[in-house]
């Protein structure tokens, strides 16, 4: 029996759009209600933010392969504006290249799976506050079919 196997190259795009939309799924069913491509305070853009339900908020960095991780070191600037940070990458990503302090998901366009929890530091209430305004602010926009995108 002869048999043939075709190989389908995934574009960075492709990529990015499944592991996020796999990911914002999976803090959906972990009780989080997630936004994606949220400007922040300082200018930084997060790829996936989530308010869980006693008001924790959790920023996802989506990794789409090796060059995305090496070229975009921007990440350590979110943790000032979370109570938890992760990456969120593909299953054939190469993982042991990413840090080992925050925490991973690993995502693809129907799902996601924690691989390594988040370390949980707890946000100033003041801060909490005036965060998830601006993300219900936000939310609210957005659903109104407006483009704001900054908090």
């Amino acid at each position: 029996m002869d048999v043939s196997v075709t190989l389908i190259a995934v574009s960075r795009p492709e990529t990015t759009a499944a592991v996020t939309r796999g990911a914002a799924r999976f803090l959906t069913a972990l009780g989080y209600a997630p936004l994606t491509e949220v400007c922040l305070p300082n200018g930084r853009r997060a790829d996936i933010m989530a308010v869980g339900r006693k008001g924790e908020i959790f920023i996802v960095e989506v990794k789409s392969g090796l060059e995305d991780f090496r070229t975009d070191q921007k990440w350590t600037e979110y943790s000032p504006y979370c109570d938890a940070f992760a990456f969120a990458v593909a299953p054939e990503f190469p993982r042991e290249i990413l840090p080992e302090e925050p925490g991973l998901i690993v995502a693809d366009g129907f799902g996601g799976a924690i691989l390594r929890e988040a370390s949980a530091v707890p946000l100033v209430g003041a801060r909490r506050k005036a965060l998830t305004l601006a993300f219900a602010r936000l939310a609210a926009l957005r659903a109104a079919g407006m483009s704001a995108m900054e908090l």
